[in-house]
């Protein structure tokens, strides 16, 4: 029996993280971490695998993010002996599993002084765009996540450097809001699955796979996008799909709207139109020159007619024509 993986999805976030333009490592890190202390408990694959992702980013991540994730797993009873070595914590005693930070060495000499990021650094920080392929991977691990998982990565999303969709003019998202909230009134999934691909402009596939998940979480932030007030996205959550609704559910996705920063939304809004690009790419991949010429079929050479098709014979009239 193959046992499935700690965190699916995440040897493809690994080889987006390895990309030029986009560093998400610190996040990676840090949705790797808050995962594995969610469970008090865990298996000896599940701990091995914890082992193996992380040993890949924290020598590769800033003082920062190493920082947060060594105070995160140095209360954590279950963090691996081999991690501790590698964040230089060590257990309090050999027979308990709670571990301490070593004391820190003074630095004989001054640090040098590090210049805050300026404005401008930082607005170019903030706006790296997503390669179709990386949106497409983020697009399915999203999808394929629980839902514990997927407030994680939505929390994690709005500290990333990736650029964000712009927002929704405020008129059109004014209209839109009025007449989803009316299709949801009404029960009618198709014309409100419609409304919102217009106005997010996803393709249609994408849309209906927004308002049909059964999670709600994508349905959260395609409103939040369109900064849809919290009272209307109950009623809709409440009406849309009775097949879904429940008190569970209109109140874990309240709670869940109410922390939802736009920014996360629009990172997912933005990673929901790349991926479609990805997609298109691999279907309409283009030819080399060649190509043609290296699946045709071989066929026998065909010989010329004596005469051409459609090539009447005129006879020939008159004295010398005529035989006589």
């Amino acid at each position: 029996m193959i046992t499935p993986p700690f965190f699916p999805g995440f040897d493809g976030l690994m080889s987006l993280s390895r990309r030029e333009g986009v560093d998400i490592r610190p996040t990676l890190l840090r949705v790797l971490t808050d995962l594995y202390v969610q469970t008090p408990v865990h298996s000896d694959h599940e701990a091995r695998q914890f082992v193996e992702l992380t040993s890949r980013l924290i020598d590769e991540v800033d003082d920062t993010t190493r920082a947060a994730v060594r105070a995160r797993l140095s209360i954590y009873p279950a963090t691996p002996p081999e991690v501790l070595k590698q964040l230089g914590l060590r257990p309090q005693h050999p027979d308990l599993r709670v571990p301490l930070a070593s004391e820190i060495p003074a630095d004989p000499a001054a640090a040098p002084t590090v210049r805050p990021p300026t404005e401008a650094q930082m607005r170019m920080a903030s706006n790296l765009s997503m390669q179709p392929k990386d949106a497409a991977e983020i697009n399915d691990l999203f999808f394929a996540a629980s839902a514990s998982e997927r407030t994680q990565i939505l929390h994690n999303l709005a500290e990333t450097p990736l650029r964000a969709s712009a927002r929704i003019p405020a008129f059109r998202a004014a209209r839109a809001v009025e007449t989803l909230e009316m299709a949801a009134w009404v029960g009618d999934i198709e014309n409100f699955t419609l409304e919102l691909g217009e106005t997010l402009i996803l393709p249609s596939r994408v849309a209906a796979q927004v308002v049909g998940d059964p999670g709600g979480e994508p349905l959260a932030c395609a409103a939040r996008a369109l900064d849809m007030p919290g009272p209307v996205f109950q009623r809709v959550t409440l009406f849309l799909n009775p097949e879904f609704a429940s008190v569970n559910y209109v109140y874990r996705l309240s709670r869940l709207y109410d922390r939802l920063s736009e920014r996360s939304a629009l990172i997912m809004l933005a990673a929901w139109r790349g991926s479609t690009m990805a997609v298109t790419r691999a279907k309409y991949r283009p030819a080399l020159y060649d190509d043609e010429r290296q699946r045709a079929r071989s066929a026998p050479g065909q010989t010329r007619p004596a005469m051409q098709p459609g090539v009447a014979v005129v006879p020939r009239t008159g004295s010398q024509g005529s035989g006589r």
